[in-house]
């Protein structure tokens, strides 16, 4: 598959000052695209079409770089780096661009964030949960114990393995470790009484070989709007699949 070009970059604060970036393709009905860990916005959305099949199907799309991921601040001082910062800054960059009728979703870690937002009261019209089940958003400590092995382990992972694999991803993204450690430690999940009471109709997507962040099928069946879709491809292969922006689309048209 070519690769799509990037996109401007657009620049705006987190609630807290931080400078953070954001891309912007398309003119329709607002969709916020969160990416996932080591990620940036242009791996995630743009670079595989994502972003481009969204906005020839009427949406704007608004794809933010996560604080310590691409353009966005990398600051090493971990005063800015408090708990759940991440859905912090997205209810910023909404605010900031003063969306008021919009759809939400994120893939992995900005599935997590998502359901944060969804969580503390963010109100889209529809939401996207892809490449997350439901361990990885009512397990969150015990999820992340993996990155901490990559982290812990920098330089010296047996190559093939995953966490060699993880590490190389990083690298190809230009991520600095410490910063993304400090980011990684902010995240928070959600009970499954959290998850009872979210009322979005919501579509959970993951790839049929994810198998490290629990099950996407017990996450729908935790929100009582949600429906599950299965793409191909594992936790890193199903996010460079056409099927996943697909079913995307398909859900998010009304």
């Amino acid at each position: 598959m070519p690769r799509m070009p990037d996109l401007p970059v657009n620049h705006y604060r987190g609630r807290d000052g931080a400078s953070l970036v954001y891309r912007d393709l398309g003119d329709g009905r607002p969709v916020v695209l969160i990416h996932g860990f080591f990620s940036t916005a242009y791996v995630n959305w743009i670079r595989y079409g994502h972003a481009k099949l969204l906005a020839d199907s009427g949406f704007r799309v608004i794809m933010p770089d996560l604080r310590a991921h691409g353009g966005s601040d990398k600051t090493h001082d971990p005063q800015h780096y408090p708990r759940d910062v991440l859905a912090d800054d997205a209810f910023g960059l909404i605010e900031q661009l003063g969306l008021t009728d919009y759809d939400l979703g994120g893939y992995s870690l900005g599935a997590r964030t998502t359901v944060r937002m969804l969580v503390r009261g963010a109100q889209p019209g529809r939401a996207v949960v892809a490449g997350m089940g439901l361990g990885g958003i009512t397990e969150v400590e015990k999820r992340n114990e993996f990155f901490a092995r990559v982290f812990d382990g920098l330089g010296t992972h047996q190559r093939g393995s995953e966490e060699w694999r993880s590490e190389a991803f990083m690298h190809t993204t230009g991520g600095d470790p410490v910063p993304l450690r400090l980011v990684l430690e902010t995240s928070v999940g959600a009970t499954v009484d959290e998850l009872a009471g979210i009322t979005t109709p919501t579509l959970v997507v993951m790839g049929d070989d994810d198998r490290g962040h629990g099950s996407g099928a017990e996450l729908a069946d935790a929100m009582p709007l949600a429906k599950f879709v299965e793409v191909p491809g594992n936790h890193m292969s199903a996010v460079t699949d056409p099927a996943l922006g697909i079913a995307m689309r398909d859900f998010l048209v009304r």
